[in-house]
């Protein structure tokens, strides 16, 4: 498993997170449609869109049905 960042905001009806400084190159390239969990292994959505700077995007998360978006923001997310 491997730390993606921390949800920043939400817009839309997404999650956007920031990855983290202190990540490695391989884990700044989490694609589109990579599942992204929280701290209790719990799916929480998928990856839909990456942008902003090539040494540190920004991911958009579609959340899943039973996310409560709010609830997200200051939250590090994971993928496996």
């Amino acid at each position: 498993m491997r730390r993606v960042g921390t949800v920043v905001r939400t817009a839309q009806g997404l999650a956007v997170l920031r990855t983290d400084d202190a990540a490695d190159e391989d884990d700044h390239r989490q694609g589109i449609g990579t599942t992204v969990l929280d701290d209790s292994l719990e799916e929480v959505g998928r990856v839909v869109d990456v942008f902003g700077p090539v040494d540190r995007p920004y991911l958009a998360v579609t959340p899943n049905d039973d996310v409560h978006l709010p609830s997200l923001v200051g939250s590090t997310l994971y993928a496996r």
